[in-house]
């Protein structure tokens, strides 16, 4: 790959424009009449890449993605006719993209440490060959969304290369062995043209508009859970294949921790992690962290299924608004493939900054705390775009693309204009608690605040155990008990609750402390959903027999017994794969104290 650092102004067939006015990231040119909304131009000498967002008149307006500083009134705008697209194909698992889809380890080798504004390069690489193994038969026909074959991508994973969308033809010539991404694999004549025209050609690389959904044939009812590995996500707020969540936190709440934790643990085939405005610091760490992980499924590398798309807090404004669309574009492209797709977005609150910011410069009325009228909207088609859905084309398959947006409302408040018009849009609310990471408990998830509307218990009493609704629904109510005795205590204190109620804070704080609390790091880190059913089914079982003991007149002290406490206390350090059987050993000792 090289890099091209020159303007593409000598393109005899863009239509070039000029400059008339500069205000920030917004730029307005006029002269280029037949440009349309949302096409790409290049802006100045330098050949910054900007996109049309308004037209009036001889007018246009565009949003620049890179650094404006510099420019001059009556420096050239070049039209490239076309939307801003994302390349599609083999090589894009395992890379880590701007928010404009350029390859930053590319830009990182050719420019250094930091980036020349006006520098490209292909996001895809057109050197390395790939074993192209096709699924067609000369004189087959095409219809979009058939699978063409397969590239081996990874160790573990098929690409699938697909007819692209709004295409069918018959199948003239099948070229396999290895390619570049550019080059001819399969020839076709396209339906509806004479037999004298000439044939298409169709190659590994795909180019899709990023802000326009790809089409399939339908959504399905989501039905299968996102198993996350996080307790107190799979069992009180669950999450389908296909679905929508948010995790609005205050500052140093852990809404970064969570979004890496749930790429790392959660069963899905691809993640798509979108540092969108994040710090730096925090992106470092991504960066440099991910290569090194290990994937629980498959034993290979982390980022052999993970796409990376950085563009930090320093990195001009207008960018940030588009690398949403980036990683959305990505991750419905793997979708269509069959593959379970989990996008998380950090934080979608930068993207509405951004937002506000360009609107600002474009003099638009603003809304609520200055935000843009059209937030919600926005948001809307953002989140829509998840979902669990049947493909195009032939073989059958399904693809889900589930969304995970952080929020980062100032001082915590959910009541600003990007939480709530969130929680509009989605169907899973992971409300982080600021008191509860003071006191070093994470996921500092608010088990009383949060809420899930997927309604997935008939799947997990298949699946995991036919108890497991009337497990969850105990451990919710002991829970928002303990959090009304709480309040009590803070006023009389606990020696005015009877003994019972003092039952009920102890195993209240067993369940906050020894289930819901969970190190992101460690044996812990993931707990699969076989350990966590037996840990709740424990310490519901323990909580029954304090609550006979009582009835009993047997002591508080004695019923909670201190060495059933402590082994209860390290059942989550226990392997999941020895849990089954130590969990059955425990139960049984409690059986034998209890019927003493």
């Amino acid at each position: 790959m090289t890099v091209n650092r020159k303007s593409k102004i000598e393109n005899p067939k863009s239509q070039t424009g000029a400059i008339v006015r500069i205000a920030g990231p917004v730029v307005v040119a006029k002269g280029l009449d037949s440009v349309r909304l949302y096409d790409v131009v290049h802006v100045g000498h330098l050949g910054l890449v900007g996109e049309v967002i308004r037209l009036a008149n001889d007018l246009a307006t565009i949003q620049v993605y890179e650094d404006t500083g510099g420019l001059r009134v009556g420096e050239p705008v070049l039209s490239s006719g076309s939307p801003f697209t994302v390349e599609l194909g083999p090589g894009l698992l395992g890379s880590i993209f701007d928010g404009v889809q350029r390859p930053l380890p590319v830009l990182r080798q050719q420019q250094g440490d930091f980036i020349a504004r006006g520098g490209t390069a292909p996001a895809l690489d057109r050197q390395k060959l790939w074993e192209f193994q096709p699924w067609i038969q000369a004189g087959q026909h095409l219809s979009e969304g058939d699978v063409l074959g397969v590239v081996k991508e990874t160790a573990y994973l098929e690409h699938g290369l697909l007819v692209p969308p709004g295409f069918n033809g018959v199948v003239e010539e099948i070229r396999s062995g290895p390619h570049t991404i550019e080059q001819t694999i399969v020839l076709v004549r396209p339906d509806g043209r004479p037999l004298s025209a000439p044939l298409l050609e169709l190659s590994m690389l795909q180019r899709w508009p990023a802000r326009q959904p790809r089409p399939h044939r339908g959504k399905l009812d989501p039905t299968t859970p996102l198993v996350t590995g996080q307790r107190v996500v799979d069992t009180f707020f669950p999450i389908t294949k296909g679905g929508t969540a948010i995790i609005p936190g205050g500052f140093g709440s852990g809404k970064t921790v969570l979004e890496q934790t749930l790429a790392k643990w959660a069963n899905a085939d691809i993640i798509v992690y979108v540092g969108c405005g994040e710090r730096g610091n925090e992106m470092t760490d991504v960066l440099e962290e991910f290569p090194k992980l290990e994937d629980p499924n498959t034993g290979g590398a982390l980022m052999d299924r993970t796409i990376l798309v950085a563009n930090t807090s320093n990195m001009p404004v207008a960018a940030r608004e588009a690398s949403i669309y980036t990683g959305i574009a990505m991750a419905e492209y793997f979708r269509d493939m069959g593959y379970d797709v989990a996008l998380m977005a950090d934080s979608t609150s930068r993207w509405g900054e951004a937002l506000r910011e360009v609107s600002g410069r474009l003099e638009e009325m603003p809304g609520e705390e200055g935000y843009p009228a059209y937030l919600l909207s926005r948001l809307a088609e953002f989140y829509e775009r998840g979902g669990r859905i049947s493909c195009l084309g032939q073989p059958e398959r399904t693809g889900s693309v589930t969304l995970v947006g952080a929020v980062s409302p100032p001082g915590g408040d959910f009541s600003e204009p990007m939480t709530q018009n969130s929680l509009r849009v989605t169907g899973a609310f992971w409300g982080l608690d600021t008191d509860l990471a003071r006191r070093r408990h994470f996921p500092a998830i608010n088990w009383i605040s949060s809420y899930s509307q997927y309604k997935l218990d008939d799947w997990f009493n298949r699946q995991v155990a036919e108890d497991w609704a009337a497990q969850r629904q105990a451990a919710r109510a002991l829970l928002q008990r303990e959090t009304e005795l709480q309040e009590i205590v803070q006023l009389v204190g606990a020696d005015a609750l009877a003994e019972a109620e003092k039952a009920d804070l102890a195993i209240g704080r067993l369940l906050r402390e020894d289930f819901l609390q969970q190190s992101a790091v460690g044996d812990d880190a993931f707990c699969p959903l076989e350990k966590t059913y037996w840990l709740l089914k424990v310490i519901l079982t323990f909580y029954k027999h304090i609550t006979d003991a009582l009835q009993r007149a047997v002591p508080l002290e004695q019923a909670l017994a201190p060495v059933l406490l402590d082994q209860i206390a390290r059942m989550k350090e226990w392997p999941p794969e020895t849990a089954a059987g130590r969990v059955g050993e425990l139960l049984k000792q409690i059986e034998e104290f209890f019927g003493r």
